[in-house]
């Protein structure tokens, strides 16, 4: 045997080492739990044979703590790029079968290196986390190696789209990067995000909790927002990586893909000329109207179970891709409050930053009311909305279904905050706010004299309220002033949305030369 081929050898041999991570026994621990290793989940991930890895070979310098005896090629992360779809994208998957997925020094170089490439190369990177944390043998410098992920995290914001996917825990300083990335996925009962853990919440303030309730994918989903889908199985979750893909560009500088439409842009939807209630109190179900209007009823919600009051998500027009923000009435009557208000802005933000048109679905009665918003700081979260849409210089296109009244008139797509289309449907009912709310205002004192004459006050206020219904609730006192464009036939709803993204294909707005704004925060 000639050394050559020994050396060559050699080399396969290591390879078959590195891709069985920590070993077999460790493999099947981890398939005991329900859950794929490292690269089984990057096979699943990318197209069939275009996994090109980095850094097979790399190991961790550490000899603290009988650190030396615990050497494995790749050092418990799979970094690579290769293509899903066959576009380009860069990734890592933490490996648990390597000393807990813990974070080294070594490690957190892996993930720097194929996040600058995919900075370089203008493509998506998508980080699988599962991991104990930092590795503890190595204090400081496991440390460092977080601050430098997050110092890519904050570079690379706005410049290529950042996936998180969660499939197992995720604790201490490591659930930064995720909340740093665009996009956070949870897997449902195997994986978990916090600060500190149940013991440490024990010991400080003597609340007794699990994991699933302190930080699962269930608590992120619905109360605090962390994450923006959850999967019951890891098929499933790596299925909704490639399909929020599919609607995003690869970096600021392209358009979304285009996708054949087959959907004919004229349909008429008769259904939409009758959906909105004849009573203004009685709810109905914007997701009839979002399914009605796009191509072939194809939306991709993003944290459906977080502020059900707004609906935000991915869709197509003619193949188009658009992000579309949309009150829901069967909510809250569609009041917007702090979540709903976080939830919309952070949304509107990342259409704006990878050219995403946004379409507004416009049914909203106002702020939610009361000391808990207030003191929640609900002022500063509207701001945030309304500082969004402000900013956003992508095609923006508003179709007020019903109620848009006072200050949740304006944060949501004004023709003020730049809107370039404003269309109304003859349903639309635009003031400062409704009319018993405005009419106990305007009228109060000659409603108190009537009292005082003994006269018929109820009798008084119902007209003064059907007056101003007569005088603002319809469109044409604001398409009257030009703030609504058209008013339009409900049915029609569909070709003016198509038909106006294609006018404003073409759009070019910048804005005032600047390091960048104070978002309120």
């Amino acid at each position: 045997m000639s050394k050559q081929f020994e050396k060559i050898k050699n080399l396969i041999e290591k390879r078959e080492t590195a891709r069985l991570g920590g070993g077999e026994k460790a493999i099947e621990k981890q398939h005991a739990r329900g859950k794929y290793t490292a690269r089984e989940r990057i096979n699943m991930l990318l197209d069939e044979g275009s996994f090109e890895e980095y850094d097979m070979f790399k190991l961790h310098r550490c000899n603290n703590f009988g650190m030396e005896k615990k050497q494995y090629l790749g050092d418990g992360v799979v970094t690579g790029s290769g293509t899903i779809d066959g576009r380009l994208v860069f990734v890592f998957a933490q490996d648990f079968t390597v000393n807990g997925g813990s974070l080294s020094e070594t490690m957190a170089q892996k993930i720097c290196k194929v996040m600058d490439m995919a900075m370089k190369m203008g493509a998506p990177v998508i980080g699988i986390n599962d991991s104990g944390g930092a590795r503890i043998q190595e204090g400081i410098c496991a440390l460092a190696g977080y601050g430098e992920i997050f110092e890519r995290n904050i570079l690379a914001s706005g410049v290529i789209p950042q996936i998180s996917g969660i499939f197992g825990p995720c604790a201490g300083g490591a659930v930064y990067s995720p909340a740093l990335t665009d996009f956070t996925l949870m897997m449902e009962n195997t994986s978990y995000m916090f600060l500190t853990g149940p013991k440490v919440v024990k010991t400080v303030t003597g609340e007794d909790i699990d994991q699933e309730h302190l930080g699962g994918a269930s608590v992120h989903a619905s109360k605090s927002g962390v994450t923006h889908f959850t999967a019951s199985n890891e098929e499933d979750a790596i299925q909704m990586i490639k399909t929020l893909l599919s609607y995003i560009p690869s970096n600021n500088m392209e358009e979304a893909p285009r996708k054949k439409c087959d959907d004919p842009i004229d349909r008429l939807e008769d259904s939409l000329n009758e959906i909105i209630p004849e009573n203004p109190n009685e709810a109905y179900d914007m997701y009839k109207v979002i399914g009605a209007i796009i191509d072939n009823g194809e939306f991709f919600e993003v944290q459906p179970k977080f502020a059900k009051n707004i609906i935000i998500g991915f869709a197509r027009f003619n193949g188009q891709s658009v992000g579309i923000v949309a009150n829901q009435p069967s909510c809250y009557a569609g009041v917007l409050d702090v979540n709903a208000s976080r939830k919309g802005a952070r949304f509107v933000r990342f259409c704006d930053a990878f050219n995403i048109p946004i379409v507004s679905l416009v049914d909203v009665p106002g702020f939610l009311p009361g000391t808990g918003q207030e003191y929640n700081a609900v002022i500063l979260h509207g701001a945030q909305l309304l500082y969004a849409y402000g900013e956003a210089t992508v095609p923006k296109i508003t179709v007020t279904l019903r109620k848009s009244y006072g200050g949740s008139h304006i944060v949501m797509g004004c023709k003020q905050l730049r809107a370039d289309l404003n269309y109304a449907w003859p349903s639309a009912e635009i003031a400062v706010m409704g009319a018993s709310g405005a009419v106990a205002v305007l009228c109060a004192k000659e409603a108190k004299e009537k009292k005082e004459a003994g006269e018929d006050v109820k009798a008084f206020l119902a007209e003064k309220e059907e007056e101003y219904t007569d005088m603002f609730a319809n469109p044409y006192q604001a398409a009257k002033y030009g703030y609504i464009d058209d008013v339009i036939e409900p049915r029609n709803t569909r070709f003016r949305i198509c038909r106006g993204l294609a006018q404003l294909a073409t759009k070019r707005e910048s804005l005032p030369a600047k390091k960048h704004g104070s978002i309120p925060m």
